[in-house]
């Protein structure tokens, strides 16, 4: 399956096999994936936290509504924010890069970031998104569906995972076997519709 057909095909699937078990060797390949998804300023603001633990499960679905996928999904991946990621050692971030490059960046990251919380957010919830389409699409080629979520109680979910303070969770994705088909597209709109060329008249 290439690209296009997976973009194509992937639908938001609600129902899984709950017996069926990824193997280490697929959940790896699938971060590993997902942490080549663009960050501005390569900052990897996003954190994987993989819920494995069955009970632990059961506490995150009753907070997301009792939602079946939660616990039935093979691999249930929040991606959570790491709102100060900017912050933490930036150096390190290029690191393989000329020194008057890692300078140059480091200054520039210090500058686009600090005192502008809601940039912050705001940055790394669209890291998470794009995350969570590599994801998606990647799982899409090895043969799994998936599906993105964010109806769950955030603050909830953030005390049940243990998030430090300066991380929030962005959404769901889960990841497994249907035992349904996804329903069909509810109706995509035109492309008139949703594509401005220049500027809105």
């Amino acid at each position: 399956m290439n690209v296009i057909e997976a973009i194509e095909s992937r639908r938001s699937v609600k129902a899984y096999d709950a017996s069926h078990t990824m193997s280490e060797a697929e959940i790896d390949k699938l971060l590993s994936l997902a942490v080549l998804s663009p960050t501005a300023f390569n900052i990897q603001n996003w954190r994987f936290v993989l819920v494995q633990d069955p009970e632990l499960r059961k506490q995150v679905r009753a907070a997301s509504w009792d939602q079946a996928q939660v616990t039935d999904a093979s691999l249930l991946v929040v991606l959570t924010a790491d709102l100060k990621a900017w912050e933490k050692e930036p150096r390190r971030y290029w690191r393989n890069a000329e020194q008057p490059v890692q300078d140059y960046l480091v200054n520039a990251i210090d500058g686009y970031y600090r005192g502008k919380e809601q940039v912050q957010r705001d940055e790394a919830m669209r890291s998470c998104g794009m995350a969570a389409t590599t994801l998606m699409l990647a799982a899409k080629e090895l043969g799994y569906d998936s599906c993105p979520m964010d109806g769950f109680d955030f603050d909830a979910v953030a005390k049940l995972l243990n998030l430090p303070a300066d991380h929030t969770p962005a959404m769901f994705v889960a990841i497994g076997k249907a035992i349904q088909p996804a329903r069909p597209r509810g109706g995509q709109l035109s492309l008139d519709e949703v594509v401005i060329r220049n500027t809105f008249k």
